[in-house]
């Protein structure tokens, strides 16, 4: 079997982001958002998400992603007149968090929520983006082996080193 290795890093409050992936690939997974301006749904995806565009056919599709496996097509079409319950999650990690939500919030004033700690171990940050894709960033904490939550772990069959 082939060992398959990440592009998300190990959960470290200090953690580094990988680096755009500009190859290409046959993608496993995509996000395919509709919107009725691609110009602005771009610029806010870049802008405020940290996206990069891979590329463009005008008036068609624009191909955005940040790491490898974190691809989103923006088509032209009718947009959701509310976001959706359903969210797409993308992993970041904890410095970029509060840089994301500030972006955001400067290009489309109160486009956020949270941050906020979840039970699963991360950081979340939901935004809602101008097409009204629901989109959470979502970045994990290091557990600390003496915790509860450790402990919920290891109950759950999880393989927490202890102390």
């Amino acid at each position: 079997m082939t060992e398959y290795h990440s592009p998300v890093p190990l959960p470290d409050l200090h953690a580094e982001a990988p680096e755009i992936y500009w190859g290409f690939y046959g993608m496993p997974m995509f996000t395919l958002s509709p919107t009725a301006d691609l110009e602005a749904s771009r610029d806010f995806w870049i802008e405020g998400l940290g996206f990069v565009d891979l590329f463009t056919i005008p008036g068609q599709v624009t191909h955005l992603r940040r790491w490898a496996f974190q691809d989103v097509l923006l088509v032209p079409g009718e947009q959701p007149e509310e976001a959706s319950a359903v969210s797409v999650n993308f992993a970041c990690v904890p410095d970029q968090i509060e840089q994301i939500r500030q972006r955001c919030e400067e290009l489309v004033p109160g486009c956020t929520q949270g941050p906020r700690e979840m039970p699963w171990n991360s950081v979340e940050l939901t935004v809602v983006t101008p097409e009204r894709t629901k989109v959470v960033m979502t970045a994990a904490r290091p557990i600390d082996p003496e915790s509860e939550l450790a402990d919920e772990l290891r109950e759950a069959g999880f393989q927490i080193p202890k102390p």
